[in-house]
């Protein structure tokens, strides 16, 4: 960014050779006519990147941000129950006759529902604008953000293999000591987290902040897709299992019933609370969702199971008319090594570049994550990223995931039975998705 020429880009080859034996739609355009950068997201955590590292310098009593002279307008809607969606489904339908301040430029989408914004034709594909080195990014998110037709789409700015998070004071009381290495041995596997869920019990300490914290660990495990190729639902095996096991730490009184974002878990988790041993997540979590925990009392580990949870990719509609600020962005945020860095240094992130992630992790002046107590996390998700599948996944599974874990809540709070909360649950995704089938 930052007003650089980044050097010469060579096509990956995959899309180089899909390019040479189709056509590309007409209304894919390079258009680079707008006043105004419009961009979509569901909350500020890309937008503050985006402010701090890829706009132009800010002017003294200049309100808003620019990007090569170009106004940046957003548009944030909560993601919650589909909202995100369904507003920018609105908007990419309107684009291409949409005033040109109110024409979406870019937008974000995340892993859950990917899928149906890169097999949209209200998406453009991006290597025409300019986006053409895929030599350092992870390829899963590559991928994930392809058509069927094999069309990139977008690009993420993070990779994000997912971690146990554990409390060290807490781990200090139970095993005398916060050592990552010692604490590993001791949550290696679901047979030792039961175990320790049952030590940390007796002594007064929640294993894990909610029973939301481990259901990624087991979703993002499934051998089979909430929706099969005929529109059928039916509740993967390791959600099942995810099922059973919150049944089990509630009613032992090893968690609390609460929405992973809720008021509940979050008072588990802040700042000299220390009654819980364990959260999960990847680096955007702890360091975007995990603001009322104090610093330095956390630190991570792999956990009982390797696994993933989201992302955010960066996506190309048709109709923009800053194309070019498209491609630049994108670019920056997966070639720029000044701004990777800078993601991983002064954010935590773990960055969708190979190639920054190994430097910095093995670089003698890094001084590890701060909100971790120093620990280089960075190190750590390099061999958990190796593994990273993006599979068994529909255009679904945003309602799927939130839908399941609110409506079991219900039983596991006591206010339904287990057949009811289950039946709940088949009931409003039939509502939401009428074209798919349901058990009766």
């Amino acid at each position: 960014m930052k007003k650089k020429v980044l050097g010469a880009l060579l096509v990956a080859a995959s899309v180089a050779s899909l390019a040479s034996c189709k056509s590309r739609p007409d209304s894919w355009k390079v258009d680079n006519s707008g006043d105004v950068f419009h961009i979509y997201a569901w909350n500020e955590e890309f937008k503050g990147f985006f402010e701090k590292y890829a706009t132009d310098e800010k002017k003294a009593g200049l309100d808003k941000y620019h990007v090569d002279g170009v106004e940046v307008k957003w548009t944030i809607v909560p993601s919650s129950d589909g909202q995100y969606q369904n507003a920018l489904d609105l908007a990419l339908k309107a684009n291409a006759t949409a005033k040109a301040e109110d024409k979406v430029d870019m937008f974000l989408a995340e892993a859950d529902y990917i899928k149906k914004y890169a097999d949209s034709d209200l998406t453009q594909e991006i290597t025409q604008l300019g986006v053409e080195n895929f030599k350092n990014i992870y390829k899963y998110t590559e991928e994930a953000a392809s058509s069927e037709d094999g069309w990139v789409k977008g690009v993420s700015f993070q990779c994000c293999p997912s971690a146990l998070i554990y409390n060290r004071v807490v781990a200090k009381d139970l095993w005398g000591t916060d050592d990552p290495a010692e604490v590993s041995k001791k949550l290696d596997s679901w047979e030792k987290f039961d175990k320790v869920a049952e030590e940390a019990k007796a002594k007064g300490y929640y294993m894990t902040a909610c029973e939301a914290e481990t259901y990624r660990v087991f979703s993002n495990n499934a051998k089979s897709a909430w929706v099969d190729e005929d529109g059928n639902v039916e509740i993967p095996a390791v959600v099942e299992q995810w099922m059973e096991q919150s049944e089990k730490y509630v009613e032992k009184g090893y968690t609390v019933a609460a929405d992973v974002w809720s008021a509940d878990k979050v008072a588990n988790i802040k700042a000299d609370a220390n009654n819980t041993l364990c959260c999960f997540g990847p680096a955007w979590y702890y360091n975007f969702c995990m603001g009322d925990s104090k610093a330095g009392d956390w630190g991570v580990v792999e956990g009982p199971m390797a696994h993933f949870w989201g992302g955010t990719w960066l996506m190309a509609p048709t109709g923009s008319d800053n194309t070019d600020l498209v491609a630049k962005t994108m670019n920056a945020f997966i070639n720029d090594e000044e701004v990777c860095t800078n993601l991983i240094k002064n954010e935590g992130q773990f960055t969708n570049n190979q190639k920054v992630n190994a430097d910095v992790a093995n670089s003698a002046d890094y001084a590890g994550n701060a909100f971790l107590g120093g620990q280089n996390d960075t190190k750590m998700f390099l061999e958990l990223a190796k593994d990273i599948k993006f599979q068994n996944t529909t255009i679904y599974d945003q309602l799927c995931n939130e839908g399941i874990q609110q409506y079991y809540r219900e039983y596991l709070t006591g206010a339904v039975t287990k057949d009811k909360a289950i039946d709940n649950f088949y009931k409003y995704i039939k509502e939401k998705y009428p074209n798919l089938n349901v058990p009766q």
